[in-house]
Parts: structure tokens; sequence; C-alpha cells
């Protein structure tokens, strides 16, 4: 497979770590949401919700419930918080919910745009939810699905070895033999 025709900001998304203090403009983070909204949902619910946090203040929350292995994130210039709650979702009659899988589309035009605009943009699940829901008045209602840190690049010598190894090296994706099945469903195959 040819990864040139795959498009440039697919192909160099990358959830890189080394991100540089310089804060991002308004604008540019306006544009990063717009592309985060655009996103298709079930039933164009649209259940994602963000609380983009700049002031010193609001990054200083996020970064205080940051779990150790993202010591790296605590200097962003910005975090988004990215939220979902289950009377977002579209109730479909199986129990299926799509509130989780459509604000996880959302985030990925996120991250496209800002690969776009020559961003870092790393989402993080390590981080203490109980903790933000209370710092940021987030209720129990409200599901906070990830953390995401953003930036622009920064420098790598301020990560740990093997932080700095993943920032340079190849990118490991299985490949498609291992995870996509034709025509039949292989259950031990992929779920092992």
């Amino acid at each position: 497979m040819n990864d040139e025709t795959i498009l440039r900001e697919i192909r160099e998304r990358r959830a890189y770590r080394a991100l540089s203090p310089r804060p991002v403009p308004r604008e540019v983070l306006e544009r990063l949401l717009h592309a985060a909204t655009l996103a298709p949902s079930c039933m164009n619910k649209q259940p994602w919700r963000f609380l983009v946090a700049l002031s010193e203040e609001a990054r200083g929350k996020v970064a205080a419930h940051l779990s150790p292995g993202n010591y790296w994130a605590k200097e962003a210039p910005a975090y988004i918080l990215v939220v979902t709650a289950p009377e977002l979702d579209c109730r479909l009659d199986d129990r299926r919910e799509y509130a989780l899988f459509d604000t996880g589309m959302a985030v990925m035009g996120l991250l496209l745009q800002a690969t776009h605009e020559g961003l870092y943009a790393h989402p993080m699940a390590g981080f203490d939810s109980p903790g933000l829901r209370k710092a940021f008045g987030i209720s129990e209602r409200a599901v906070p699905v990830t953390v995401i840190a953003l930036g622009y690049p920064g420098d790598a010598s301020t990560l740990n070895e093997k932080h700095r190894e993943l920032e340079t090296g190849p990118r490991v994706r299985r490949p498609l033999s291992e995870v996509v099945f034709w025509d039949t469903w292989d259950e031990a195959a992929a779920l092992g």
C-alpha cells in the first residue's frame, strides 16, 4: 500500500509529547473546535462538549489532575477536556450507545486539524476524573472522555528517555491482516 495516497494529516498525526509553552492563538483553537463539530453523529445528536483550559488557573487545575506518566503535558499552553453524557446519546432500541463513538470521531477531526495547523494534540486517558470533575464543577451525569494536551512542537530533551524514543521512533501500527476480516468473522484471530 502506498502511504502517499493517504492524507498528509492522517499519515503525520502522532501522539507527540514535546510541547512548546508558546500560546496557541484563539482563532486557531476555534478552527480546531469547528473541525471537531463537523463530525458525524447518530441522529445528529452531536454529543460532544469541550472545555478549553487556557488561563493559568484553568491549566493548573488540569495539570494537578494528570497522572505521573503525563508529566510532559504539565507545560501545555492549552488543554481541551472532552466530555459527553448519557442524555446526549441517540438511545437506540437495542441499547447500542453512540455518544462515545461520536465523540471519538469529533476528537479525530480536532486532531487532524491540529496536525494541519502544525500543532501537537495528544489525547490522554491518564487523569484523575473525579478530581477534574470537582475542580471544574462537572457533575456525575457527565463523562470526561479524554484530556487533550495541545501545543506547538517543543524540545524533546525535556522528555524522559522512553518518551524521547517514542517521539522519534517508528510509528507502530498493527498490520491490516490483524485487524481486518474479509467476508467472515474470525473471533479467535480478532479477539485472541
